[in-house]
């Protein structure tokens, strides 16, 4: 079969003919992918901030796909599933850690699909079957990949942030998750602002409900402007991208006792106000696509509400391209692989 492999020892990803994997754990699923999309933490990989296996490993994180063969302990799918799936494996699902985040797993097996294990930008690969749910038949499974990170990640923001209707939320960037969380947050009756760098996303965040939208770096006043707007600030802000300035400009567009929702990943420690935090200026929470018991919720919503992924469809043979573009922050939307 056709894998996206990164080479640690040349630091450049090239498209491998490798053997289909054979399952080797009675708990694990043989899929076949129907397709897999990018995502921006796939770049940590990339640039040395996650650490890989030492060999080259296959990519990707974010799949859907049809079950081809079963362990002798799998429970609930068959041959022919059309399924999705999270990412992390080796664990054991039922210990303290698992039930708050699978890496915390107390075995200390646990390993990430398409870093420390193989991913899934390729013809098949293997996934836990505690990891995997049917997919609603109005789901498409040329689509349906981002859901598997970015959707039920955006979905758990902005959920999480225990808004009631009718009160406001701040997309600060967005891109491919900040997308779906507008919609996820629409659907869920909140209004929304939606901040970001790039005019071109900001209108694509207009066009998918934000009521109002700035841009935070070319508009000085930004700040000011959206406090006016909400009648006062923002009641949470979720912040999807991964740059200190996103994270630093957070709590100036809160409101008193407001709620940061930290999701971007950064590459440095998160930097927090000691004083304004103790003051009750701002609150301070995160939350994951995991663990797997959180995830029938968050697919059913987004089935029910026909959440659109904005996902673009290429060939295996464009992941550099792929990658570039997330890098250069050109991608609209999530891209993906279709097989």
């Amino acid at each position: 079969m056709r894998a996206a492999q990164f080479h640690e020892d040349t630091k450049k990803v090239q498209v491998n003919d490798v053997p289909i994997p054979e399952i080797s754990r009675d708990n694990q699923i043989l899929v076949k992918i129907a397709s897999a999309s990018l995502c921006h933490s796939d770049l940590m990989l990339l640039d040395g901030s996650f650490p890989g296996p030492g060999r080259p490993v296959t990519l990707g994180h974010e799949a859907v796909g049809y079950v081809e063969k079963c362990g002798s302990r799998v429970k609930g799918f068959k041959a022919g599933d059309r399924i999705g799936f999270l990412y992390i494996t080796g664990c054991c699902f039922e210990c303290e850690g698992c039930q708050v985040h699978n890496l915390n797993c107390e075995t200390g097996n646990a390993q990430l699909h398409g870093f420390g294990e193989d991913g899934f930008f390729a013809e098949y690969a293997l996934v836990d079957y505690q990891n995997a749910i049917i997919l609603p038949q109005n789901m498409d499974m040329k689509t349906s990949a981002p859901v598997f990170c970015a959707g039920i990640t955006a979905y758990h923001a902005v959920n999480e942030c225990d808004l009631k209707p009718g009160q406001w939320l701040a997309v600060i960037g967005c891109g491919g998750l900040g997308l779906l969380a507008i919609q996820y947050a629409k659907a869920m009756g909140f209004r929304v602002v939606g901040l970001d760098i790039n005019d071109n996303i900001l209108a694509a965040a207009k066009e998918a409900g934000a009521e109002f939208t700035f841009n935070s770096m070319t508009n000085k006043e930004y700040a000011k402007e959206l406090k006016e707007a909400t009648g006062g600030g923002v009641h949470a802000a979720a912040v999807f991208s991964g740059s200190k300035a996103a994270y630093d400009g957070a709590p100036d567009v809160l409101r008193m006792n407001g709620l940061i929702m930290a999701i971007g990943l950064m590459s440095r420690p998160l930097e927090i106000n000691s004083i304004a935090f103790m003051r009750g200026l701002f609150r301070v929470k995160s939350t994951a696509t995991g663990p797997p018991w959180k995830m029938p919720k968050a697919v059913d919503f987004t089935a029910k509400h026909d959440i659109n992924t904005n996902v673009s469809f290429h060939k295996l043979d464009d992941i550099n391209d792929m990658i570039e573009k997330m890098k250069t922050g050109k991608s609209m939307g999530r891209m993906a692989v279709v097989f």
